[in-house]
């Protein structure tokens, strides 16, 4: 079977404590975009797992798709698979590529071996792989609480906007975002935000990742302020970096032409 995982953006990302098990509490606005891999999986009598497209840098650990297949195997004693990864979304940039094609694994392997496993149970399954996993069962607007594994249904807002996507190639692991962050509690009503005047996003759903990151590479500032002097209503990094987004009135029409090689998506959203 040949399934799509897309990115997904967050528009704010609040690091609110440092928990006891290593991890971060967090707030955040995350949305699908139509930006996706390509993921094939298939029964087979030996496991292989081949990836073409962008390359990942090499750390002597399994892909997060193969770490996936090889957890669901010891938990369900199923059979063996083939997957084939076409990747597409770049990596170390905060989109959340590798954390949705393993999310697309557990769902490809529930439906390859009818396990028929409700939403909630492969949510809680893909949070033992990584924080973000869980968003991508789903792939719906969320609010993310707790570790990124907490959400909560939101409206879509973003429906008749133009979305650019920028990534300028710079490599950001998220262990060294978050080496950057001092953790502070945020009191913002997050859902009061998301739904109020899109003009005030800026102020309020604020990314705490994004001055430490441009900080470090002033690139990454340049194309958030670029785009909001070509008139985008919210322009951020999204995650940890690098990638960097702007939202539009539909009417506008930014200049990215200078930013070609940048480029991921500049598309009206559904």
């Amino acid at each position: 079977m040949i399934s799509f995982p897309p990115a997904k953006i967050n528009l704010g990302l609040s690091i609110q404590a440092k928990r006891s098990d290593g991890y971060h509490e967090i707030v955040s606005v995350m949305l699908p975009i139509p930006l996706v891999d390509i993921l094939e999986v298939q029964k087979s009598d030996t496991f292989s797992f081949v990836q073409t497209g962008l390359t990942l840098p090499k750390d002597g650990k399994l892909n997060l798709c193969e770490q996936a297949f090889l957890f669901m195997q010891e938990r369900y004693s199923i059979g063996n698979v083939r997957i084939h990864l076409r990747k597409q979304i770049p990596f170390g940039a905060g989109l959340g590529g590798g954390s949705s094609d393993a999310a697309y694994v557990l769902k490809a392997v529930d439906e390859l071996f009818d396990l028929n496993l409700p939403s909630a149970e492969l949510e809680n399954l893909a949070a033992q792989l990584g924080s973000d996993c869980p968003f991508f069962i789903d792939s719906k607007p969320k609010l993310a609480n707790g570790r990124g594994e907490i959400l909560s249904p939101i409206s879509n807002n973003l429906s008749g906007y133009r979305l650019v996507v920028l990534n300028p190639k710079i490599h950001v692991s998220t262990a060294f975002a978050y080496a950057q962050i001092q953790p502070t509690r945020n009191t913002t009503d997050w859902i009061l935000r998301w739904d109020g005047p899109i003009n005030e996003w800026q102020d309020h759903l604020i990314n705490d990742f994004e001055e430490p990151i441009c900080g470090h590479f002033p690139l990454i500032a340049e194309i958030i302020q670029d785009l909001k002097n070509q008139g985008a209503i919210y322009a951020a990094m999204s995650g940890s970096g690098s990638s960097v987004f702007g939202i539009f009135d539909i009417k506008t029409s930014p200049q990215v032409k200078k930013y070609q090689d940048f480029l991921l998506l500049n598309v009206i959203m559904d």
